[in-house]
């Protein structure tokens, strides 16, 4: 069976959840093989989770050459790896730097890319959300070897232990891929809260939340459930909260289990973000607000009412 190679995520030695809903992904189309990129040491954390997530091979890329640069190196690895090992296919998670590496791969390769995909089947297909979330495709790559990007919870992981034999990959970075260094790193800290792509519940604040300080509302009722704090475009414009946690076209794509909307109109650049949540509840006290149309519950009222006892209702189950 041909291998799959999948990147993969991780983050202060664990791995990523999307990352196990790549290797779920990777078998449909073949052997799931996960490539490994960091600085030394990176393996050996992570080798067990992904054993168990179903990795049959894992490639360890360690060192400063593909650990201290953007993602350059990362996509020469791939288009390596591809070739030595006559890959199926590669996946992806669809992130900001996903899907950079995955159009460098693609350009090296001369195969086809196919991003944001929701769902693979076994023949190749892909199920795509596309314009800003608007419309719903199938898609297959005319190439040997596709390139796909996948959008974090769309395709729930399904652990199925594999071998996990390591092998280490020496690789030679070019000149051009060390022209851009990362030269500082500074972690956002986000609390015991998880991360805003790969949590199962997100609760999002807008414009009508009026202020940074009332945002401890939002942040309030995201602590009870477990779930990670979102805001719309403009809430952020506004200043209401930090940029790294907007959802939408131009921020990030999430799609959780479940997506609370508070204070958000529902304009389509925040819908491109969101719209793939398998369950989606408005609270607007507009009740002409667009978000209602793609929401599965609607709450038409004023947050600063509906939210706080949302929060002491799930408190009091707890």
């Amino acid at each position: 069976m041909a291998e799959v190679l999948v990147l993969v995520e991780h983050a202060d030695g664990k791995l990523k959840k999307a990352t196990a809903e790549l290797l779920t992904a990777a078998r449909q189309l073949g052997e799931p093989s996960a490539v490994v990129v960091g600085p030394a040491g990176t393996t050996d954390a992570i080798a067990d989770a992904l054993k168990e997530a179903g990795a049959e091979k894992i490639y360890a890329a360690e060192g400063d050459d593909v650990a201290g640069f953007l993602v350059a190196p990362k996509a020469e690895l791939l288009a390596q790896l591809a070739g030595e090992k006559s890959a199926a296919a590669v996946l992806i998670s669809s992130s900001q730097d996903g899907k950079e590496v995955a159009g460098r791969l693609a350009l090296k390769t001369g195969n086809g890319l196919l991003t944001d995909a929701v769902d693979i089947n076994d023949d190749g297909t892909v199920t795509q959300s596309i314009f800003a979330g608007s419309m719903t495709v199938k898609s297959k790559s005319r190439t040997a070897m596709p390139i796909i990007t996948v959008r974090p919870n769309s395709i729930a992981a399904a652990p199925q232990a594999g071998a996990g034999a390591r092998e280490d990959v020496q690789l030679a970075v070019s000149d051009a891929a060390k022209r851009s260094q990362v030269v500082k790193r500074v972690e956002e800290s986000t609390g015991s809260r998880p991360e805003l792509t790969e949590a199962n519940i997100v609760v999002s604040g807008g414009r009508g939340v009026a202020s940074a300080e009332n945002f401890k509302v939002i942040e309030a009722f995201a602590d009870s459930m477990g779930g990670a704090v979102g805001a719309s475009r403009a809430a952020v414009d506004s200043g209401f909260y930090p940029h790294q946690f907007q959802v939408g076209q131009t921020g990030k794509t999430v799609s959780p289990q479940l997506y609370v909307a508070a204070g958000i109109s529902g304009a389509i650049q925040h819908r491109a973000g969101m719209q793939t949540s398998k369950t989606i509840v408005a609270i607007n006290k507009d009740a002409e607000a667009p978000i209602f149309e793609l929401a599965d519950f609607g709450v038409v009222g004023d947050l600063f009412n509906v939210v706080p006892q949302a929060t002491e209702a799930v408190n009091k189950r707890k």
